[in-house]
């Protein structure tokens, strides 16, 4: 009776850290806009909470920028602009969020997260560029610059596929570019030879920064590789597939 009594307190205390661990990776997706409002919002949010159902991440959505304070960001382990614009964050929020990531909380932009907050320095440095421009929606082939990397490993050396393709400004040197835009392959491209689409960076807080340009079409949350790119970017700023 000891080693049954044993084995069920044990298996209720591996069952306890399981449910601690999954309760920790808790992921807030803002998708405040000023700006452009993107139709793809909606399904961009479905999306991601159907990769957290699958993948033991529990996922918010809000536009309220009243959540952003610094007991409250205090509970997710990753921040997820999703298709962001304008000026979304007043100076008190913008404050709490800093705070939030100079002490080890993690970031993912998303499309137009590179869209926002023009006027805030910092954050342009944390996206890792600004938005610029961009020529009509259409082909492109999208070249993968780091084959091991978790968020990337997944995806043909070129891949093809439909998006708008931003043209950026300010491209923070610190990036790690994941993905890159052959200008060859669509017409409107302003980067030249080294125009990065994916990124991160390694924070001085200790948390990851992490961005992708695609996600402008309802239809890429539907396509398995882009899913699948947004599942692994999320994973790694997570820190599960590192």
């Amino acid at each position: 009776m000891k080693l049954i009594g044993s084995l069920l307190f044990l298996g209720l205390y591996f069952l306890n850290f399981s449910l601690l661990q999954a309760q920790e990776n808790q992921v807030l997706v803002f998708h405040k806009t000023e700006g452009y409002y993107h139709e793809s919002i909606p399904t961009g949010i479905a999306a991601i909470k159907n990769l957290g159902d699958l993948n033991n991440f529990k996922v918010t959505e809000t536009d309220d920028a009243n959540q952003f304070t610094e007991n409250n960001l205090k509970k997710y382990k990753l921040v997820i602009f999703l298709s962001t614009t304008g000026n979304i964050l007043d100076e008190t929020q913008q404050k709490a969020f800093e705070n939030y990531i100079n002490e080890g909380g993690n970031f993912f932009g998303i499309h137009s997260a590179s869209d926002t907050e023009f006027d805030w320095k910092w954050f342009g440095n944390l996206v890792g560029a600004y938005f610029m421009n961009h020529p009509k929606i259409q082909k492109a082939n999208v070249i993968v610059k780091k084959p091991q990397h978790p968020t990337v490993a997944h995806l043909p050396q070129i891949w093809t596929r439909i998006d708008e393709w931003y043209n950026f400004k300010d491209i923070n040197p610190k990036i790690n570019v994941l993905l890159s835009l052959d200008e060859s392959s669509y017409e409107g491209g302003e980067n030249g030879e080294n125009h990065p689409i994916a990124w991160y960076q390694k924070l001085e807080g200790g948390g990851i920064s992490i961005y992708t340009g695609g996600g402008h079409t309802d239809e890429s949350y539907s396509e398995r590789a882009f899913r699948e790119h947004l599942l692994q970017c999320i994973l790694f700023a997570l820190g599960e597939n590192k």
